[in-house]
């Protein structure tokens, strides 16, 4: 009972800050700041899972250059989040916002890492590493799998609203996928990297995902139009399924049950977050392919 009390606080505590910032521009009535807010509750989450990374890493005697990896993510999470500001009012009468923002973003993401990719090669050549390009490799690829992701959670909801859903369609995917394995799950999905996950129980939650992408989806005032919504439904369950079982492959790799301890009972923050960061870029060019078209 006390496991189930703590692991309910962390949720909660969790759970209050994501959508603390979600709703924050709201709250405040400055729509502009909550995009600050969301950003740097973005960059936390980032951070917190560069550091479950780099130390993952170093437990296997990698040496990665980590003041510059946490630089360039930090950079690349906080120039796409505060990407979103540049689609300013006063392109609105032109209708040109969304587009100059997707613009600006790419711009953003294209020259961090044509920055990054050779500074942190040429740096390497004063720290004497026996395997120098796997160590630059681990160095920068918290920046792809952890800050590009989370930089992208701001132009989601600030442009369409979507970040919103496709967090309740993570839950609900994880939560039937789990309910549904534990009554009917007999044939084990991936039993080398999450023996936990079932053939039954997956196909349970991908369902439920889909049916609350297909009626609630369209709920909310965005430009996705119904099949939009139902990509975005099979990107939340199989992309999110996927996301799940690569960050257990991480760990089970290096014989770790949980990535962290931020949160009593849920783990770490690649724990919490390894669904959403796998979703996140394939719901943002479902975005950017309806705000084109």
């Amino acid at each position: 009972m006390k496991t189930f009390w703590i692991r309910t606080a962390s949720a909660t505590v969790y759970a209050l800050l994501f959508l603390g910032s979600i709703y924050s521009g709201r709250l405040l009535g400055n729509p502009k700041l909550g995009v600050v807010i969301l950003t740097a509750f973005a960059l936390f989450v980032a951070m917190g899972c560069a550091f479950e990374y780099y130390r993952i890493a170093k437990s296997q005697n990698y040496h990665p250059n980590q003041p510059l990896g946490y630089f360039f993510a930090a950079l690349m999470t906080v120039g796409l989040g505060l990407g979103t500001l540049y689609g300013g009012s006063a392109f609105d009468a032109l209708g040109l916002s969304s587009t100059l923002t997707v613009v600006v973003m790419a711009l953003v993401m294209l020259a961090v890492m044509l920055i990054a990719v050779p500074f942190t090669l040429m740096v390497e050549l004063w720290r004497s590493s026996e395997r120098p390009f796997v160590d630059v490799l681990h160095t920068l690829l918290p920046m792809l799998y952890c800050a590009v992701p989370m930089g992208l959670m701001p132009f989601l909801h600030n442009r369409m609203n979507i970040l919103v859903m496709c967090i309740i369609m993570v839950w609900v995917n994880d939560s039937f996928a789990y309910m549904g394995g534990s009554l009917v799950g007999k044939h084990k999905m991936w039993p080398k990297h999450s023996p936990g996950k079932s053939w039954e129980g997956t196909a349970i939650g991908v369902l439920a995902c889909l049916l609350t992408a297909v009626f609630v989806g369209p709920l909310f005032k965005t430009e996705l139009v119904w099949g939009e919504w139902l990509l975005l439904g099979v990107v939340c369950s199989v992309i999110g399924t996927l996301g799940d079982l690569v960050e257990s492959m991480l760990k089970r790799s290096v014989g770790l049950k949980d990535s962290g301890n931020i949160m009593p009972g849920h783990g770490g923050f690649l724990d919490r977050f390894d669904s959403l960061m796998m979703i996140l870029p394939f719901a943002t060019l479902i975005a950017i392919v309806a705000i084109l078209t």
